[in-house]
């Protein structure tokens, strides 16, 4: 009987007990010089950003003879916590808090739901005049903020029908230190529609005609269809509506007058006074105020970045 002799070519059987080789790991392809220069730009640019808020930080931590000693370091020489408890009690901060989480919240989810509709709107459906609004939005965009404030100013204040005013806005205070002065004016803003806009249009078609097809109406294309297809525009035009209606400062100072109705902003400027102004409750109270925006950045970051990297490719 013939035997078969195993072949000099095929791979030896493996050997009972021992490992096999590791695989070999592809190698990196080295960083290049422009590549080196780009983080060590960033990094840089990065710290210049932070040590702003360090400071901050650490300077609510001081007293107040540490502040004014001209020989002070960087880091405290005594950890005073207790300033942000002395902050706190001498303000009504609690109620100014309140304030702002109802004004910046009431805004954002105005501005997202109608500016979300709007962008749709011109970008999905076609009618007469679209583009002329869409114009004008752009046009809007380019008109300064500080400009805005006399008008808005004047309008709130002539409201007709409103706080003893009558059919022609005289004899009363219309919408001044009201709900209505701080949440209407600036509730949608002209960006947030051109940015929605911009993400509607870059859909494809296909979405829009299968739902039509299975029966589906406009605004029901528009909720379940669409703007799920969006979150990156939702969640950069929610962070953005949120911390410029948290750090609003001069329209809340011009329609308000009552503690009641004062935001966290305005209520920092208790620390300011004729006599001088006490850096370390301002600094303490600003670190407060300024954790709700870190934290609410943190956690939409993804979502943020990617925004304003995909609105810039359209």
């Amino acid at each position: 009987m013939a035997t078969v002799e195993p072949s000099l070519t095929a791979p030896a059987p493996p050997v009972a007990g021992r490992p096999k080789a590791p695989a070999p790991r592809p190698r990196r392809a080295p960083v290049s010089p422009g590549r080196i220069v780009l983080y060590v730009t960033l990094s840089v640019i990065s710290l210049l950003m932070v040590v702003p808020f360090v400071w901050m930080v650490l300077t609510s931590l001081k007293t107040p003879v540490e502040i004014a000693s001209q020989d002070a370091g960087l880091l405290p020489e005594h950890w005073a916590f207790g300033n942000y408890v002395d902050a706190l009690k001498a303000a009504p901060f609690a109620t100014y808090a309140r304030n702002s989480f109802v004004i910046a919240i009431s805004h954002t989810v105005i501005n997202v739901l109608v500016a979300s509709m709007a962008g749709y709107a011109l970008a999905r459906i076609r009618f007469r005049g679209s583009e002329v609004i869409f114009y004008l939005f752009i046009a809007a965009l380019m008109i300064p903020t500080y400009t805005k404030v006399l008008p808005e100013f004047l309008i709130v204040r002539f409201m007709p029908l409103a706080g003893g005013n009558d059919l022609f806005g005289q004899g009363g205070s219309g919408w001044l230190d009201s709900w209505w002065a701080l949440i209407v004016p600036g509730a949608v803003t002209p960006f947030a529609v051109f940015l929605f806009r911009q993400f509607y249009l870059d859909l494809p078609v296909e979405l829009e005609e299968a739902a039509r097809l299975d029966g589906l109406g406009e605004f029901r294309i528009y909720a379940r269809i669409m703007t799920p297809q969006v979150k990156p525009a939702l969640t950069t035009v929610a962070l953005l509506t949120f911390e410029s209606s948290w750090n609003n400062f001069l329209w809340p100072l011009l329609v308000t007058h009552t503690d009641s109705l004062r935001v966290i902003q305005v209520g920092l400027s208790v620390f300011k006074t004729e006599n001088g102004t006490q850096w370390h409750f301002l600094m303490a109270g600003t670190t407060l105020a300024t954790l709700p925006m870190v934290v609410l950045f943190l956690i939409g970051q993804r979502y943020f970045v990617q925004g304003f990297a995909t609105a810039g490719l359209k």
